[in-house]
């Protein structure tokens, strides 16, 4: 996916910068993406599956967090494997890194009723050997037959090639990737928890 140009004028602040080039993003991703991804994982959930999210760093908290939305707002069965530090670190420390998710998703019996909702700034990328615990994860699910889903930057790495539904927030500034990947996972997860297709349960506030 190409970057989005922007030209802004040398006298706007760095704050009025970044803001206009969140909202040059926001308008910018592709809805019909979201709707597909809203329609597949209320798809998960009716046919009683579970959905597995994950993300590493900053997108190990957004996972986090969108678990909650999902299962207080959404009725879905949500699980972050990053949540259960002491599982984490015990297979970091016996097995490696690169494995800790796929192994997870081993003992939780993924299947074909289930799915997968990556959070990444770069999607993975084997050959570089960046986020290669995504790239297992998503292999191993893959075999499975789970439905795969993202929300991720950059050009989506391994996750945008082997997704069902993936949504790619498009680079502004090279320098700036990472929070803007990692703010939309929120902006566009909390769409899909309010999507009619999703939501059961309205928040209180």
């Amino acid at each position: 996916m190409s970057n989005v140009e922007m030209s802004l004028a040398p006298s706007l602040s760095f704050s009025e910068t970044y803001l206009n080039q969140a909202a040059k993003i926001c308008t910018s991703l592709d809805a019909s993406v979201i709707e597909a991804m809203a329609e597949g994982i209320s798809s998960v959930r009716e046919r009683g599956g579970r959905l597995f999210i994950l993300g590493v760093g900053g997108s190990a908290g957004n996972a986090g967090h969108a678990v909650n939305d999902f299962r207080k707002l959404c009725n879905v069965e949500a699980y972050a494997p990053t949540d259960n530090v002491s599982e984490l670190t015990a297979r970091t420390n016996d097995e490696g890194w690169e494995t800790v998710f796929a192994n997870w998703l081993a003992v939780s019996r993924v299947s074909d009723k289930d799915g997968i909702l990556v959070f990444s700034v770069g999607g993975g990328n084997a050959e570089a050997n960046v986020s290669a615990n995504l790239v297992h994860a998503l292999k191993f699910a893959k075999e499975r037959r789970v439905s795969i889903y993202g929300i991720v930057g950059r050009d989506g790495g391994y996750t945008a090639q082997v997704a069902d539904a993936v949504v790619i927030v498009p680079t502004v500034e090279a320098g700036l990737v990472t929070p803007y990947a990692e703010a939309f996972q929120a902006v566009v997860w909390h769409c899909l928890v309010s999507h009619p297709a999703l939501k059961k349960h309205a928040t209180k506030w």
